[in-house]
């Protein structure tokens, strides 16, 4: 079944896109949430015009994405944690702790939700590396480590 996202979801697309799904996940799950409409004739047309109308707005996010990019490559974070001597972490560390860090030292301000770490969360001492979503062609990596206060 053919339908249009209304919403970026992780793994299948982005908004505005049209992809092509099981009938039973569509019915069942995106259009009852508001994630997705069915992709009819008229939907079709209307996700073309807006299409055309976004494309300059969409030219204008991808430049300052590129910047943003370009300036997170240089960037090391460090952030503090409580740690045992063996080198393990009282709790762990997440996106959250690593978007609050990007802000505080950088003036950074990304989603916490745009940042993927391998493992979810890191539980020891150490240098790492993440992954911060920017738009949907222009994704970046940050050094981040983690230092025991």
């Amino acid at each position: 079944m053919e339908i249009i996202l209304k919403t970026d979801i992780q793994g299948l697309g982005y908004t505005n896109d049209l992809v092509d799904v099981k009938d039973g996940f569509a019915r069942n799950y995106l259009i009852p949430k508001r994630k997705a409409i069915m992709a009819d004739k008229t939907a079709k047309k209307v996700l073309a015009e807006v299409k055309k109308q976004k494309s300059f707005k969409e030219e204008k996010l991808k430049k300052e994405a590129e910047t943003l990019a370009k300036a997170l490559e240089n960037v090391f974070v460090k952030i503090g944690a409580k740690a045992a001597e063996t080198g393990k972490i009282f709790g762990s560390v997440n996106t959250i702790q690593i978007a609050k860090a990007l802000n505080e030292q950088f003036k950074f301000d990304i989603d916490r939700k745009k940042i993927f770490v391998d493992g979810e969360s890191i539980k020891e001492l150490g240098k790492y590396k993440a992954k911060v979503s920017l738009h949907k062609d222009i994704k970046a990596e940050i050094n981040f480590e983690v230092f025991a206060e």
